[in-house]
């Protein structure tokens, strides 16, 4: 195996050739470090590079692996790469902010305990849009995280430095978060696996939820086995947290490896009252549609109307902003704008919006009673260039970002699962992805589901040309 196939090695591949003493965890952080060196220049998708910190525990790591035959955790040695929107203990802690790039995080974040408890080594911290508001990693003070298929495009965000950073076997897998698409978006732009899982299922200890509801922890991954086995070892109750679900039986990890039966299940490539889907993104969906038929499951067209969330969502969604406390002059042009109308913005006007979303998403996962998938675009129209938006006054950005990522916040609303996977290209060679919707806590279903697709139609043999280097 030469060094970018192993680079590009599922992380539970990697696992095994660790257990088995083929290859040992300081070998894969080195190979990890030096293609960071070599192509996140050019990508910007790390913001921190803990290099120091990553040798140290891989020479650890592989003295366990050397004289210790105890039973190790499932990832024990894989390298990960986490997300600058959640706190690691010694390494900065930005937000895409860059008046904090300097500032260290005293403790890890509950799902960064979980995620060193399953053994992984952290490489370092991903870029992100700026306090993980926007689709675009472009924060003011810090490199544009770039596309890896196309180093002009965005990898999308706010998880974009995640998935451009994996998209380049720039690490094995990685953690990502998601409050309106901010997983499944990037997933879909750079061609990954990506998994918003129900809410309650991850934990936001030690800090707890701000955003009612609408927001979690999820993994990105090469496979669906992957990103299930790495919400196997996110997942899981902390005392006090204000959602929860009981842990999977059996695992998401067993869920990937086993049909999911017959299916019912609805789909659609016009999101009410937005739009429809660009040309891509609706063969997307039909040909997905093809391919659940071929496998026997009842598919049919259907979808619930979205058209009372989007008030609402946006006041809950924007409030991100006066609860992080930065300064006005510190942000950059789009959020100063957003967070100039979240001042006018009342606790009750809040709570209002919390109650009309609610009720909203009732009507939701009502729809669910009559279907156990929901098959939608991830995103209306494929990536957009570095900058694109940048010269537009903000109220048109917003415009264009509702136009874009609106298939994703209504289940960010509702908490349900979701699944992203790669389908296949655009005119420009970007990938494009669907999403697999599932009934409240039927993360399993939809993951299985999605390994079943993988299975027909297995995308890892991709690989950006800008990747393929040793």
């Amino acid at each position: 195996m030469n060094l970018t196939d192993l680079a590009f090695t599922p992380a539970l591949e990697q696992a095994r050739l660790i257990r088995q003493r083929e290859i040992s965890p300081l070998e894969l952080v080195e190979l990890y470090l030096q293609r960071i060196e070599k192509l996140n220049g050019q990508l910007g998708s790390y913001v921190t590079v803990a290099a120091e910190l990553a040798i140290a525990d891989a020479t650890a790591k592989t003295e366990v692996i050397a004289y210790n035959s105890e039973e190790l955790p499932p990832f024990f040695g894989v390298p990960i790469a986490i997300k600058d929107l959640n706190a690691v203990a010694g390494l900065p802690c930005a937000y895409g902010v860059k008046l904090l790039k300097k500032r260290i995080s005293p403790e890890d974040d509950g799902v960064v305990s979980r995620i060193k408890q399953a053994g992984f080594i952290i490489l370092g911290k991903t870029a992100t849009s700026e306090v993980g508001m926007l689709p675009y990693t472009e924060p003011d003070g810090f490199p544009p995280a770039r596309n890896p298929w196309h180093l002009d495009y965005t990898p999308g965000g706010s998880s974009g430095g995640s998935a451009a950073a994996l998209a380049a076997g720039l690490c094995a897998i990685a953690q990502g978060s998601d409050g309106g698409g901010s997983i499944r978006g990037p997933a879909s732009c750079c061609g990954l696996v990506g998994i918003k899982p129900s809410r309650g299922r991850v934990t936001h200890a030690p800090y707890g939820d701000r955003l009612s509801g609408i927001a979690t922890n999820g993994p990105m991954g090469r496979t669906v086995a992957d990103a299930a086995a790495l919400l196997d070892a996110m997942s899981g109750y902390v005392v006090g947290d204000p959602y929860w679900l009981p842990d999977p039986d059996p695992s998401f990890l067993a869920a990937a490896q086993k049909p999911p039966g017959h299916l019912r299940i609805a789909f659609a490539t016009t999101i009410e009252p937005v739009g429809a889907a660009d040309p891509g993104c609706k063969q997307a969906v039909l040909d997905t549609v093809h391919l659940l038929q071929t496998m026997g499951h009842t598919v049919e067209p259907g979808c619930p109307d979205f058209s009372d969330l989007i008030e609402p969502f946006s006041v809950v969604w924007q409030a991100v902003l006066s609860e992080a406390g930065i300064p006005f002059i510190f942000l950059g042009k789009m959020n100063r704008w957003l967070l100039n109308r979240s001042r006018f913005h009342s606790s009750g006007k809040y709570l209002r919006a919390v109650g009309k979303m609610q009720m909203v998403a009732r009507h939701i996962v009502a729809f669910f009673d009559a279907v156990d998938v929901l098959v939608l675009p991830t995103y209306l129209h494929s990536t957009i260039r570095i900058g694109e938006w940048a010269t537009l006054r903000p109220s048109k950005t917003l415009e264009k970002i509702i136009n874009w990522v609106a298939p994703c916040p209504p289940f960010n609303a509702t908490g349900q699962p979701v699944v992203t996977i790669p389908t296949g290209f655009d005119q420009n060679g970007l990938p494009i992805g669907i999403q697999l919707i599932g009934r409240p806590a039927a993360d399993a279903t939809v993951i299985a589901l999605a390994a079943q697709i993988e299975a027909a139609k297995p995308w890892i043999h991709h690989r950006p040309a800008f990747a393929k280097q040793d």
